[in-house]
């Protein structure tokens, strides 16, 4: 009877131990769930998440990290040089945000995700600390962690107890005071800057290049893949008073982008570093991922790893190789299905639906385009349908229903018809529908497409995440 009994009690008192670390890791308050994130208020601080690392032994310090911040690229950055180290040998940790099926999709080693009952280890290990951050909050009138900061201590310990050889890091938003931002960087890399989160970071390029910037460390390197003169300016000045090795795109490295076949499901660039010497050349690189974006998201990758081989990383051309082309993202310009062919992209500002549109135009000739949309009510979905409309033939116009960030249909729909109304002669006029579920406007999507039609959703992150829940990927 005892044999028998005691596992049983062991098992309850695991169960009874992860549903107290689910409703404790539910009840944080989620900014990725709503509509206004006050991140220049003083709840926005790295105060409080220095104090919950502290708590918990500081498991970050120990990790060599590679930080990495952007307006967009930053999270398929951050899977190219996870699956490089990977195929170097490294043991390498991968956090991102946010998920598109499972939480635990955030925590990833060497390509694999966190199973489900070790992150539910992982918050209850981390419970009591930010129970007593809460505690000392309530004493202050101040606010406890939030869910960001709470997930986040959990990536760092969880990296720290696997012993992992190196801890890739996107951040969540903007950079100076993003949780991430307590880490040791190897290497930083800013991959982009672009208008978007604007209320949060500014209403200037150089604003939100400050922002971003506030990753850089005293001398340690930093990757620029920026272009634009005012931000590229912003970040060239914060390294310098940094004394922070700063690698620009254009200058210390660069990428030229290789022709392929009209239908491949690769993209293919050279990279070069013409200031050392010898000079270092990479020809002909492979990427399973379309879009020349992605081939400039790989050449930070391999401008990063480089910066990691002169701090004595051993990473030979082949895994860089291997790595690059291995590397995954899903719902970034995603093929689902062919006949007719769906794409996926998460795809939420301006500057990445226009990346969205080079594609489609590079690689597909449907005989029509017919695209479903959603967006966030903080996003610019005026500028970004202003893109879409005139790019597509047919446009569904939804929300997506497991976030109320959501912009409603009838606000989608009222904007579609204000642009339509204003376009000028000549220009062609989408057919416009609206429809409240995501699911019902891929229905009536795939219902009136052709096997030569090409449908595309894009607009938002969670739009992307619920719909590819329904789709059967080719992967």
């Amino acid at each position: 009877m005892t044999a028998v009994s005691e596992p049983r009690s062991a098992q309850q008192s695991l169960a009874d131990r992860d549903a107290a670390a689910a409703d404790f890791l539910t009840r944080r308050i989620n900014y990725e769930r709503t509509p206004s994130v006050p991140y220049l208020s003083a709840e926005f601080k790295l105060d409080r998440m220095r104090r919950l690392m502290s708590l918990l032994g500081d498991p970050q310090l120990g990790l060599k990290a590679i930080h990495i911040a952007g307006t967009k690229g930053k999270g398929s950055t951050a899977a190219m040089i996870a699956s490089v180290l990977t195929a170097a040998g490294y043991k390498t940790g991968l956090y991102t945000s946010p998920h598109l099926k499972q939480i635990e999709e955030r925590l990833m080693i060497d390509g694999q995700i966190c199973p489900p009952d070790r992150f539910l280890e992982l918050a209850a290990q981390v419970q009591p600390a930010v129970e007593q951050l809460d505690h000392e909050s309530a004493g202050q009138g101040t606010m406890g962690p939030t869910f960001f900061e709470v997930t986040t201590a959990m990536a760092f310990l969880h990296f720290a107890q696997a012993k992992v050889d190196a801890a890739v890091l996107e951040v969540g938003l903007g950079g100076r005071l993003d949780s991430t931002n307590v880490c040791n960087p190897e290497v930083c890399i800013i991959t982009s800057i672009s208008f978007d989160h604007v209320r949060q970071l500014g209403n200037t390029l150089a604003a939100i290049a400050a922002e971003k910037a506030g990753i850089i460390k005293p001398g340690v390197p930093v990757i620029s893949c920026v272009i634009s003169p005012e931000p590229r300016e912003t970040i060239a000045h914060c390294a310098a008073e940094l004394a922070a090795p700063l690698f620009q795109r254009g200058v210390d490295f660069d990428l030229s982008p290789q022709l392929t076949a009209h239908d491949s499901p690769r993209t293919c660039f050279s990279y070069r570093e013409p200031a050392t010497s010898p000079t270092y050349e990479l020809r002909d690189v492979e990427l399973n991922l379309l879009g020349s974006h992605q081939a400039a998201n790989a050449a930070a990758a391999v401008a990063a790893i480089n910066r990691l081989r002169d701090r004595g990383w051993s990473i030979g051309e082949e895994a860089i190789r291997r790595g690059l082309a291995a590397a995954h993202i899903p719902a970034r310009i995603e093929q689902i299905q062919s006949s007719p062919a769906i794409i996926l992209d998460v795809a939420h500002n301006l500057a990445s639906i226009q990346a969205l549109l080079a594609v489609l135009s590079e690689r597909f000739a449907p005989h029509r385009r017919i695209a479903i949309f959603a967006s966030s009510k903080d996003k610019d979905y005026t500028g970004m349908l202003k893109l879409v409309l005139p790019a597509f033939d047919v446009v569904f116009l939804t929300q997506y229903i497991h976030n109320p960030r959501a912009a409603p249909t009838e606000s989608l729909l009222a904007t579609a018809l204000e642009i339509r109304r204003a376009a000028a002669n000549g220009d062609r006029r989408t057919v416009l529908h609206a429809t409240v579920r995501p699911q019902d406007a891929l229905r009536l999507a795939r219902s009136v497409a052709g096997v030569d039609d090409l449908i595309c959703i894009a607009g938002s992150f969670f739009l992307a995440a619920e719909l590819r829940s329904v789709l059967q990927p080719q992967h």
